[in-house]
């Protein structure tokens, strides 16, 4: 997987023999003959037109998270939302229902509960770790089943083999947000998903500094998206692009690392007095550990405690560490850290939140690529505060 991050999409030489993949910083692409520029505008042969389509640097991008996830086909977008949204609206018409859980991220939870029924689509949220109810409602008829595995921020396991199973025997697509896991983690296509939708801002960038989606899959339904996204406009920047190729030659370091500090820092808070519950599913204690044993190779860089104090308590831990940045991502180099009403969950109100299991004493955290023993040793500190 990390030659894959490093090589995959640059095997052919770039012009003038550049060693890194140049930017094409241009919004079109010029042709001297009329027969050749209408052969490629049909797509009859290879080439470009139009960077709102298509662009080389871009196109090296789709090309790695193709191979890293196994895929026939990828595209991008501008956003992770941009790779939900458009995906969720090309494929879905009036009429039609989705089945999926009660855990995910805040923005998809929102389309899921205000925009799609606005279109006439039909939204089924499940108990997210009942896999039998999930088939069942499967099984009652729908068109499309949408799920995110680790979820945002409860880090619960969904069964994905056994899902995609499912939804493979009534005929229907499944879309899995692996955004949490990473490619170096987990493969969903491997595990019978038909689209996997990353939110590259995350792991694949790693460093904060950039915004993009990616989704890949079959060639029928990638193309499907493709050609709602060109003309909805959700595109990548060729320079943003290049960050992000930037940013995945590093991609399975930076995810080992990520993975063992979040571990460590698990096991030390899942023995700590002010800490009432851990999620995360390295714990062997974590009820979806098994499943992800089996599905997953490394368990991820992001957990989530609950605190036995109230939001007070949140607020005095977080306000006193010193090793992490108070802000709403995850996956980057450095440590990021916050509670779900101002990250993963601000579009929702308490009682929803409440209703998905997300208590008010609840800190995401997402674990960098820094010293492990400077973290533990910086909540350590900030949460003695609390146990006086």
């Amino acid at each position: 997987m990390g030659t894959r991050s490093v090589w995959a999409g640059e095997h052919t030489l770039f012009p003038e023999g550049s060693h890194t993949v140049p930017v094409f910083n241009t919004v079109t692409f010029a042709y001297d003959d009329l027969d050749t520029w209408h052969e490629t505008a049909k797509g009859s042969q290879k080439g470009h037109i139009y960077s709102r389509n298509t662009n080389p640097t871009i196109s090296v991008l789709e090309e790695k998270i193709r191979l890293l996830e196994g895929a026939e086909a990828a595209t991008s977008f501008s956003s992770g939302m941009a790779a939900i949204s458009n995906t969720l609206f090309a494929l879905l018409k009036p009429g039609d229902r989705v089945v999926s859980v009660k855990d995910t991220y805040g923005g998809t939870s929102k389309i899921f509960l205000e925009f799609l029924p606005k279109f006439g689509v039909e939204v089924t949220l499940c108990e997210t770790t009942d896999a039998v109810q999930i088939e069942q409602e499967i099984r009652n008829g729908c068109n499309l089943v949408y799920l995110e595995s680790p979820t945002n921020p409860t880090l619960k396991i969904i069964d994905l083999k056994r899902i995609a199973k499912a939804a493979k025997q009534a005929g229907v697509t499944t879309v899995v947000d692996n955004t949490f896991a990473s490619p170096i983690n987990q493969n969903p296509i491997a595990l019978g998903a038909d689209l996997v939708i990353h939110s590259a801002t995350k792991y694949i960038g790693g460093h904060s500094d950039t915004l993009c989606g990616l989704i890949c899959g079959s060639k029928e339904l990638v193309h499907q998206i493709f050609q709602f996204r060109e003309i909805n406009g959700a595109s990548l920047h060729p320079q943003t692009a290049y960050d992000v190729i930037r940013g995945m030659k590093t991609l399975e370091i930076r995810v080992l690392r990520q993975n063992e500090n979040a571990l460590r820092i698990a096991r030390f808070l899942e023995d700590h007095p002010a800490v009432s519950s851990v999620y995360y599913p390295g714990l062997e204690s974590n009820e979806g550990h098994k499943i992800a044993k089996q599905q997953m190779r490394g368990f991820g860089g992001v957990l989530s405690f609950e605190l036995i104090g109230d939001y007070d308590s949140v607020k005095t831990v977080l306000h006193n560490l010193t090793y992490v940045h108070l802000a709403a991502s995850l996956g980057s180099v450095s440590t990021l850290a916050g509670p779900p009403r101002t990250t993963s969950h601000v579009e929702l109100t308490k009682e929803q939140r409440e209703q998905l299991g997300i208590s008010e004493s609840l800190i995401r955290y997402s674990a960098g690529i820094e010293n492990a023993e400077d973290l533990i040793t910086d909540l350590e500190s900030a949460l003695k505060l609390v146990t006086g």
